[in-house]
């Protein structure tokens, strides 16, 4: 009798100690008990899948790595952030490239080229237009897409490969530059996402991002690498890593205007 209660003791230990750990980062107001044999809220699992790299500002420093055939090349970024509705990217390398620039500001974005000392503006219909010439759209660099307000969402069952959920979004009508749908594979816990595929406005998959490296990253628990690989372009892939991250740090609106942009820095 006292093996089985030490057995069940044990037992007991271990489900809170996994608990505790997925109570962290987990969506406020959601009981952990729907995790483990049904799917959240989804409205709670887009707000905060669209909140995961920023909260209300974020800073952080970037490693893009672009892959051809050809050839392969690199660069650092440095971006701040202030929610869904600012965010401002300066390159530090290569030298060539050092000072250009990517600012959003609500639904206008511009892009700043030192070399010609020109800012130019992003239209919407060019969200989904690459950047920097890499797999990375202007979308995937500011997040400009919101899961939440700008997709229908519906849970589409469970994933084996990888284990988790499916999450099927679709573009709200009127909604220009965006994917005509998304379909995301969260973890089992439906606190980080593992795959995502990306279908163009004819229904064609474009392309595949995969989250990977997870790591306590700002005192968030984030995949630290999006490797994003396209249909259409056989051995080519771009691969995004965070270097560090700060969350819900001291970020002046001051930081996002053209000024600042020009500056670079």
């Amino acid at each position: 009798m006292a093996t089985i209660r030490r057995r069940q003791f044990v037992l007991l230990a271990a489900t809170s100690a996994v608990a505790t750990g997925v109570a962290r980062f987990w969506p406020p107001g959601v009981p952990l008990a729907q995790a483990a044999d049904a799917p959240p809220p989804i409205e709670k699992v887009l707000e905060f899948l669209d909140d995961l790299y920023r909260a209300k500002t974020s800073v952080a420093r970037m490693e893009m790595t672009i892959v051809k055939p050809s050839r392969t090349r690199s660069m650092t970024m440095k971006s701040w952030s202030r929610g869904m509705s600012h965010s401002l990217i300066v390159l530090e390398s290569p030298a060539r490239d050092k000072g250009t620039a990517t600012l959003k500001v609500d639904q206008n974005l511009w892009n700043y080229l030192p070399k010609i000392s020109k800012t130019v503006r992003i239209p919407p219909s060019m969200m989904l237009g690459s950047w920097m010439g890499s797999d990375m759209t202007n979308d995937d660099l500011v997040r400009e897409a919101s899961y939440a307000e700008d997709f229908d969402s519906s849970w589409d069952g469970k994933s084996q490969s990888p284990p988790g959920w499916k999450l099927k979004m679709v573009a709200k009508p009127g909604k220009v530059g965006l994917w005509k749908r998304i379909e995301m594979v969260v973890n089992e816990d439906a606190t980080l996402p593992l795959k995502s595929m990306y279908y163009d406005r004819k229904d064609r998959l474009a392309r595949t991002m995969y989250f990977e490296e997870v790591k306590e990253l700002g005192g968030r628990k984030i995949p630290s690498v999006m490797r994003l690989v396209p249909e259409d372009k056989k051995g080519e892939y771009t691969v995004m890593k965070y270097l560090d991250i700060e969350f819900n740090v001291d970020v002046p609106e001051s930081t996002f205007s053209l000024s600042r942009l020009k500056r670079g820095r």
